[in-house]
């Protein structure tokens, strides 16, 4: 059995790093110095459960327990969303680490390597690109997206030199004695909970393209300008935002946000000349995303045309929706049913570091159940109970494949 009192004592720890103690939320971006705070607590976490600690190329935190040349990595993210949750990844890294802590404890020695990563950038607040780590360790990452920049200019290669990290050649970061990919993780939906279980297994992860539009109109002064004649890129973006609201309310499962937008140049009296904001697009389905994402480009061109403003757009990210692996997907069921809960499968709407590293190992992942299913949020809850039963199922989940 793990240790209970531990794992969430590590968890509050790490809370408490890039909180904001004013509203509860979390702010703990990637090449920050919050981050590298987070990075020097989870090493000491690492070091404690007797693990040799390192970090690759692109900065992913690896801690590894005992040898071999197959591995069984576990792991999850650190970094967080702007006022975010302290669950969110948090949980998933500080969950394997409490699983490699009881293995060292209990003398359990492994067959097989076993390696709990905290992957870079997986949120992607910081540069509108995520899933870096993983990105890069699946040899997915290219150099033309390390040219990523922040609100500030710098780029995602700058901000690696500033860290101290050699990304090149990419090819260093990657992987391939992967044999299977554990994540825990908190569900961040309602599915779990009005089921009345404390965790599920994770049948497939939904695809997520991350696109950027750029509406461009004329600014002009706002006393002086005919409302008829106007060139307004905001009005225009906005009309835009709610025919894709309109759009994806006609699906069954896909999804999409506009979660970031930029109005310039941002005056009180001034008709707003340029507006960017993103699109998050979603669904399990590769297919359909693409699709959806036709559409909804050919209904923002529309718009731009009757509005006489001009559209642009620029994809950020198109990630893989991703199945995981049947027999790990059997042998957490397994684990589960040795607690006596009944084995649930369900799909994961929200993207994981999983997708990538699907792609050059078998995946498998437990949700943990989400209160309200709130997540990206100070609110975000998953109670200490459901906390020690999912991580004991993680346990017996590890032990088994290492044997």
């Amino acid at each position: 059995m793990i240790n209970g009192g531990r794992i969430l004592q590590n968890l509050q720890n790490l809370s408490q790093i890039g909180c904001n103690g004013a509203t509860g939320g979390i702010n703990r971006f990637s090449f920050t110095s919050e981050e590298k705070q987070a990075i020097e607590l989870v090493r000491t976490y690492m070091k404690q459960a007797g693990m040799s600690v390192t970090v690759d190329a692109v900065g992913n935190l690896i801690g590894t327990y005992g040898e071999g040349k197959e591995t069984i990595m576990l792991g999850s993210h650190i970094d967080t969303v702007p006022e975010g949750g302290k669950y969110d990844g948090a949980l998933g890294v500080l969950a394997a680490i409490e699983v490699v802590n009881t293995m060292h404890e209990q003398q359990v020695l492994p067959s097989k390597k076993i390696q709990v990563v905290a992957f870079k950038d997986e949120e992607g607040t910081r540069f509108g690109f995520g899933l870096l780590g993983s990105s890069a360790m699946a040899g997915l990452l290219t150099e033309e997206q390390l040219q990523h920049t922040d609100e500030a200019g710098i780029s995602i290669e700058d901000a690696m030199k500033e860290f101290q990290l050699s990304p090149y050649p990419l090819v260093n970061a990657q992987r391939n004695d992967i044999i299977a990919y554990l994540e825990m993780h908190i569900e961040q939906g309602k599915v779990l909970e009005n089921e009345n279980l404390p965790v599920g297994v994770v049948t497939g992860i939904a695809a997520p393209v991350w696109l950027e539009i750029s509406v461009t109109g004329v600014s002009e002064h706002a006393g002086a300008t005919p409302m008829p004649i106007r060139q307004d890129a905001l009005t225009a973006a906005s009309e835009m935002i709610l025919a894709i609201e309109r759009l994806l309310n006609d699906t069954t499962d896909a999804v999409a946000t506009v979660g970031k937008l930029t109005v310039s140049p941002n005056g009180t009296n001034v008709i707003p000349g340029k507006v960017t904001f993103s699109i998050d697009l979603r669904d399990i389905d590769e297919q359909k995303v693409s699709t959806l994402e036709a559409a909804i480009l050919q209904q923002l061109q529309q718009i731009a045309e009757r509005r006489n403003v001009t559209l642009a757009s620029k994809i950020l990210q198109r990630i893989k929706p991703a199945k995981t692996d049947e027999k790990l997907q059997q042998q957490l069921a397994t684990s589960i049913e040795k607690q006596g809960i009944r084995p649930y499968s369900l799909i994961s709407g929200a993207g994981h570091d999983a997708m990538n590293i699907a792609e050059i190992a078998p995946i498998g992942m437990l949700f943990v159940r989400s209160k309200d299913g709130i997540s990206h949020n100070p609110l975000e809850y998953s109670s200490d109970e459901d906390i020690i039963v999912a991580t004991n199922i993680f346990y017996d989940s590890v032990v088994e494949l290492a044997k």
